[in-house]
Parts: structure tokens; C-alpha cells; sequence
């Protein structure tokens, strides 16, 4: 949701001040500014009055004021509070006697025209009018700390911060007493409207709780960890199921093809079929050398950041405490990894026998990042023409060309020029000079139905945690789960090897010898299911309006299906290239 800076109606800090938010936090559109809501420690408020917000009739900017508001309880808009960098929580309970505690809680709620209760609507019976909506304008807000004078510090620390959002119509704005009926705010504005806001704040001491475990009471009431397990289970046994099959042709298929071929004469072999007719022209260069050899460079340096920001994550350096430590991390490791990129991409480039080494540095330096670059300055465009506050200022745009230019594109440079001077890899065989012709393939060793099957199995392995993913990214909900995730990386990858050689070797027994490409797009194709299924999840699950929000899910999706489809293809075709170089090694050529 396009979150926009003071277009909601709600009271205001006088002396407002912004804190500077590190690079993760901008390009997340993350905003954190001051609130008038002031509490001084272990001192309790009761039902202490904020400002009170007059709505005329007969204004037209009181009328769209209010329009907007509701506008934000209908589609369940939420607050998110930070006090002392834990976010202010909203527990209540759940099916299975479960607290469910949510980082954030919604502006209001609505019942419709027909008398059903909507979003937090059901939590109290006197929200029951018709066409009527009910602004939470009151909240106790609860702090707990741990005190440290009986441990032998002085002072105490905060360790947890919840609320409770209530509705209250004051009979005296002056005076309010925060007891009465609900605040209605009718459908239709045909009379004044008066709200105010108000707070409570109480201080609870607890000592069981250390400061260093202050996150687990959200974590814990985050359900799904037995979903992950299963999810983990599901994805080992397509593991495991993939592995027998690859051990069963490495050790008995090829075994015995090796065997047969070494042993039988030459002429005797030319009857035979089989992966070792086409020894003659399997590493013949690929068409469009130049672009994979790019796509290459650019997915190893997607691989390696990936494995490291995980790795961290997993040691608890990038925990949700760091507010976007994660992206931040990303980034700097992106822009470090472009040596790798220009060595792989410049390795692979002289291999195929390229020789426009200049054109293969640039495309490498600024293709994919190029597009990723311009899909999110569209994204950013977007976002300042609606006027929202996630628009990333002008100067965060240029320190990000600057990282691009200034150290990852001379970075890519440097590997390139060590890949160029670094001799071509050496092929186990030689390669024909007429290339052998392919003979009719059937309908499973087509191209197409490979590549499309390929990607399968990968993607069943991550949709589950890829669902908590997409939560966590448009629905506001904390992602902590690194352990899994990595666990589900390396899963991810032992698939995308298996399943492209098990494709690789059936194509090769049916002498289809073009497997450089198809080996990138097998496993890269799990990124069009990635694309089907947020295309599912902006359907099923979000209640996203307008043409703007639209598309910026859309731009930002596609940035993540590339980056994975860059990710999983370079997966894919080196576990290949290992596996062709491999088999053809053990082979006698004459």
C-alpha cells in the first residue's frame, strides 16, 4: 500500500524531528518521524487528551479529510509504533487459547452496508451499526521492563510494548473520561463530526524477562513453524527422491556406458547410440554466447551475495532489531562481488571462443543491473507522482549510481581483465568441425517440455517459505526465519543441480547435444513459476486498489523474478557443465 506522509488526519508532533535511516531502510520506503504521543518513564497517564479533530459538513477539505480516512479503515490501513526500537504490539487472542501479538494495528475498521463486522470489526459487539465506521482513537499503552538494581546495575531497560486500540465517543472533548460508547464515524457525512484522540500509558516491572530475548514474545506468537518443518520435509523428500535417481544413473547408466564404450572397438561402436555419439560436438560454443556468458558473470555474483547475507542472517547479525540491515547488507555485497562477476562472465567468454572481450566487460558491468536499475527508477517515479512518502529522495538515487559506477562496474573490470588473461577451460574432448546432425527427438526431449518441467521440482521445494516471503514484504509481517531459510537455499540448490543433469543426461542419450542454453533456462525457468505464483498471491491474498499500487507490485515482482531467475539458471548450468565435463572425461576418443 502507497503509504502517504499526512494525508490521514491524525494529530501532529509539534517539534517533529526525522532520524537518519540507513540505505535498507530508504529503499524500503521505511519512514520513522517523531508522534505527539510523550510518556516519561514510570510515570502512568490516565486518559490523557492528544487534540481533538472537527470535520465540518459544508467544507469541501474537512469532507475529503474524512473521505480519506475511512478510505484508510477500509482497506485496513495500520499504525506502526516504535519505542525504543521494539515495535509497539497489539496481542490478542487467537484459536488454540494462542496470543497472536501483530507489530502494528489498524487506524479503524467498517461494517458494511449489509451489517458484517470487517477486519477488527468482530473484536467488539457494540461495533454493530450499519454503514458505519469506528476509528480507534483511544489506545492503553502497556510498557514492561526489566529492572537491573537487584543484578547489580543501576537504571532499568525496556522489554516489551503492547497496546490495546479502543473506540471511544467523549461526551466532553475538553474533559474526556475515555469511557462511553463506540466513536462512530457515519458512511454518509451529513452531520458534524468531532474525534478525539486520547491515551493511556501504564509501567509494568519484570525481571524474568532479559533484555536480550525482548523480540521472543512477537516471534513465538508468530505461528507457521510447524508449516516450515513440514515445508522442510516436503523439500528433503523431492531431495532425496531427486539424489537416488542422479546416484542411479552416475553409478549404474554411466557406469556401464563407460564400461561398454571403453571396451568395444571402434567400429562396433559406430552402431552404437547413446551420449558418447555426440562426444564430437558437445562442447561446440553455444548461439548467443556473449549474453549467457553475461548472464553467467552476473548470477555468480547474485549467488555468492545470496550465500553470504543468508550466512550472516543465520549468525543473527541481520536480525528484524536491525531495522534494514538486511537490504543494506545486500546491496554492499553486490556492489563488492563485481570481480567474480567479470571473471566468470570473461572465463566463460574466451571459452566459447568470444572475442569481443570489451562488449562482453560492459554488458556484464550494466545489462542486468541496468534493467534492475530502471525498472526501480520507474517504481520511484511512480511513487513521487502519487506523492508518497516510500519515494527514495534524489540523492539516495544518486549514492546508489555512485556505488554502481564508482566501485562495482571498476570492480568487474579488474575480474574481467584476470578472466581474459587466464587460458580458455579445457574440454575433455575435441569438438568435429561439420556438426553432427540431430536426430528427431520425441516430445519429452523437445527444448520446451524440458525447460518447463525443470523448474518443477525447485519451485516445490521454496513456495511455502517463499509465501512467508511475500508476507513478509507486502503484508508488514516480521521475517525471522533464517535458519529455515538457509536450510531451504541449500535444498534449492542440491534441486536445481539434480534435476538439470537428470534433463541434461536424457537429452544427451538422445543425441541432442545442445545443452548449454537449456541447461541455464531448465532451472531458471523455476522463476516464471515464482511469477505465477505472486501473480496468484496479489489475487488471493492482498486487497490492492488502483493502477499505481498495481503496478508497483508488479515492477517490483519482476525485479525479484529476474535476480532469481539470473540465481537459479547460473545453479543449473554449472552443476551441468560439471557433469558433461565429467562423463566425457572417463571416455576414450579416438
Amino acid at each position: 500500500k502507497i503509504l502517504l506522509r499526512y494525508s490521514f488526519d491524525f494529530c501532529k508532533d509539534d517539534n517533529e524531528r526525522r532520524p537518519s535511516e540507513n540505505l535498507g531502510q530508504v529503499l524500503f520506503g521505511e519512514r520513522i518521524e517523531t508522534s505527539p504521543y510523550k510518556f516519561s518513564f514510570k510515570k502512568d497517564e490516565k486518559c490523557k487528551k492528544l487534540c481533538t479533530k472537527t470535520y465540518v459538513k459544508d467544507k469541501t477539505e474537512d469532507k475529503n479529510m474524512l473521505d480519506f480516512l475511512k478510505r484508510g479503515m477500509q482497506l485496513n490501513y495500520q499504525h506502526h509504533w516504535i519505542v525504543d526500537n521494539m515495535p509497539v504490539t497489539w496481542c490478542y487472542d487467537v484459536e488454540d487459547s494462542q496470543k497472536y501479538c501483530n507489530p502494528g494495528f489498524p487506524i479503524g475498521c467498517l461494517v458494511t452496508t449489509e451489517g458484517r463486522a470487517k477486519d477488527a470489526c468482530v473484536i467488539n459487539s457494540e461495533f454493530n451499526k450499519k454503514n458505519t465506521f469506528y476509528i480507534f482513537n483511544h489506545v492503553d499503552i502497556k510498557l514492561t521492563y526489566h529492572n537491573g538494581e537487584g543484578e547489580g546495575w543501576r537504571g532499568a531497560r525496556l522489554v516489551a510494548a503492547t497496546l490495546e486500540p479502543k473506540s471511544i465517543n467523549n461526551a466532553d472533548a475538553d474533559k474526556p473520561t475515555c469511557e462511553g460508547p463506540p466513536m462512530e464515524v457515519p458512511g454518509e457525512f451529513s452531520s458534524d463530526v468531532k474525534i478525539t484522540y486520547t491515551y493511556s500509558v501504564s509501567f509494568e516491572e519484570n525481571n524474568n524477562i532479559k533484555w536480550a530475548s525482548r523480540w521472543d514474545y512477537i516471534l513465538v506468537s508468530m505461528p507457521h513453524t510447524n508449516i516450515q518443518w513440514f515445508s522442510i520435509m516436503n523439500s528433503l523428500v523431492i531431495v532425496l527422491f531427486l539424489s537416488g535417481m542422479v546416484a542411479m544413473i552416475m553409478l549404474r547408466t554411466l557406469h556401464k556406458d563407460i564400461a561398454r564404450y571403453n571396451q568395444v572397438d571402434q567400429e562396433d561402436a559406430q552402431e552404437e547410440s547413446g551420449w558418447k555419439q555426440v562426444h564430437g560436438d558437445v562442447f561446440r560454443p553455444p548461439r548467443k554466447g556473449m549474453l549467457l556468458s553475461v548472464f553467467l558473470g552476473q548470477g555468480t555474483q547474485i549467488f555468492i551475495m545470496t550465500f553470504i547475507t543468508l550466512f550472516l542472517a543465520c549468525l543473527g547479525f541481520l536480525s528484524p532489531a536491525n531495522r534494514g540491515a538486511l537490504m543494506t547488507c545486500s546491496v554492499v555485497l553486490w556492489v563488492l562481488l563485481g570481480t567474480p562477476a567479470g571473471y566468470v562472465s570473461a572465463r566463460l567468454y574466451k571459452t566459447f571462443g568470444g572475442e569481443k572481450w570489451k562488449t562482453n566487460v560492459l554488458l556484464t558491468a550494466l545489462l542486468c543491473p541496468g534493467i534492475v536499475f530502471a525498472d526501480f527508477f520507474l517504481m520511484n517515479l511512480i511513487l513521487w507522482v502519487e506523492g508518497s512518502s516510500a519515494a527514495i529522495p534524489f540523492g539516495t538515487l544518486v549514492a546508489i549510481l555512485a556505488l554502481w559506477f564508482g566501485i562495482s562496474v571498476p570492480l568487474t573490470f579488474i575480474g574481467a581483465y584476470f578472466g581474459f588473461k587466464r587460458p580458455a577451460i579445457e574440454q575433455p574432448v575435441r569438438t568435429n568441425q561439420i556438426p553432427r546432425q540431430i536426430p528427431e527427438q520425441s516430445f519429452f526431449t523437445k527444448p520446451v517440455p524440458g525447460i518447463v518441467m525443470g523448474g518443477i521440482l525447485p519451485f516445490g521445494c521454496i513456495f511455502i517459505q517463499l509465501f512467508f516471503i511475500l508476507n513478509s514484504i507486502w503484508s508488514h509481517q516480521m521475517y525471522y526465519m533464517f535458519g529455515f531459510l538457509f536450510l531451504v537455499f541449500i535444498i534449492l540448490l542440491i534441486t536445481c543441480s539434480e534435476a538439470t543433469i537428470l534433463l541434461c543426461y536424457f537429452h544427451l542419450c538422445a543425441e541432442d547435444y545442445h545443452w548449454w542454453w537449456r541447461s541455464f533456462l531448465t532451472s531458471g525457468f523455476t522463476a516464471v513459476y515464482l511469477f505465477v505464483y505472486a501473480v496468484h498471491y496479489f489475487f488471493s491474498k492482498l486487497q490492492i486498489v488502483g493502477a499505481a499500487s498495481t503496478i508497483l507490485y508488479f515492477g517490483y515482482t519482476s525485479i525479484m523474478v529476474l535476480i532469481f531467475f539470473l540465481f537459479t539458471g547460473t545453479i543449473g548450468f554449472f552443476a551441468c557443465f560439471w557433469f558433461v565435463n565429467k562423463i566425457y572425461s572417463v571416455v576414450k576418443v579416438d
